[in-house]
């Protein structure tokens, strides 16, 4: 197998014409240039340098093999430049992965910021299956976001963003309409329309009803924050909604804050524990941050 460094070696005394100017170039002596040269040789099986008066001369062969070292000198070069933006996080991929109620409101204006801060780094945006943790944990995605904090799933690191309120939705009729805010006690006697599906979200909402002394019951299932409006709006129940959740809001419904108490759901930033440093992923993570406060 041929050395790689002896190559550049014998790159440097082709360019040079001798040997004497290659080692003033690479700093070595005349001898170890000479070593190295016949050490090349041997590897390769034949001669790459013949004397011409007081200087060398390339062979065919070390003419060829200069070549090839010139062109893995600018790869090697090429490559450590990458490596450098990589590392810097002035290129590479981050997959991220979210639910859709956090588009808008979070990742839309993190992307943009990150788009912003570091244009080579490539973003695979994609709506979340039920469950992207096992996507963070064996590499799939860099970050997902998700609602609540799951017990005893390893090798996921969970980073809180924020915690968003659920607001009481109300048909624009409402004996409660013309409140400034309900407390939860004052929705017991109401029929409720279902806007979340089973999990983390609407285990939220039964949460705050529960410390609140009652149980909702369900006339209508939506598991759809649009449908539900509509389901609300024409008369057929009450409903919670997060705050993320009523970027558009029905005309015929009004939306009331909730107290005693504030049914939230946490949202988080799931990385995988084992990650090494990403200075791109960092910053997305600082995005998302800035994000959630400002909502």
């Amino acid at each position: 197998m041929l050395d790689v460094r002896r190559m550049q070696v014998l790159l440097a005394v082709v360019d040079s014409g001798s040997v004497t100017g290659a080692a003033a170039l690479l700093g070595y002596t005349p001898s170890a240039v000479s070593q190295q040269v016949a050490a090349l040789e041997k590897e390769a099986g034949t001669a790459l340098l013949e004397r011409v008066g007081r200087g060398v001369r390339a062979t065919a062969a070390g003419v060829l093999l200069a070549r090839y070292a010139d062109a893995i000198g600018r790869q090697v070069a090429e490559a450590e430049t990458a490596l450098a933006d990589l590392v810097a996080g002035r290129t590479g991929r981050l997959a991220v992965r979210y639910f859709a109620t956090a588009g808008s409101g979070l990742v839309a204006p993190a992307v943009a910021r990150l788009r912003a801060e570091h244009p080579g780094v490539r973003i695979d945006l994609r709506l979340a299956d039920p469950d992207p943790l096992p996507d963070v944990r064996e590499g799939r995605a860099d970050l997902a976001l998700v609602v609540g904090s799951p017990a005893g799933f390893g090798g996921v690191r969970l980073l809180h963003l924020q915690d968003d309120p659920y607001f009481a939705v109300l048909p624009a009729s409402h004996r409660l309409a013309s409140r400034p805010y309900v407390e939860m006690t004052d929705l017991a006697e109401e029929v409720w329309v279902g806007s979340e599906w089973p999990g983390p979200c609407l285990d939220a909402q039964l949460a705050a009803c529960e410390a609140a002394g009652f149980r909702p019951v369900f006339a209508v299932e939506s598991e759809d924050y649009v449908t539900a409006q509509g389901f609300v709006a024409a008369g057929l129940g009450i409903a919670l909604i997060p705050r993320l959740g009523l970027g558009a809001r029905h005309p015929s419904v009004v939306v009331r804050e909730v107290r005693r108490p504030v049914p939230v759901r946490a949202i988080y930033a799931a990385v995988r524990e084992s990650a090494p440093e990403q200075p791109a992923l960092s910053a997305f993570v600082a995005a998302l941050r800035e994000a959630a406060a400002a909502t």
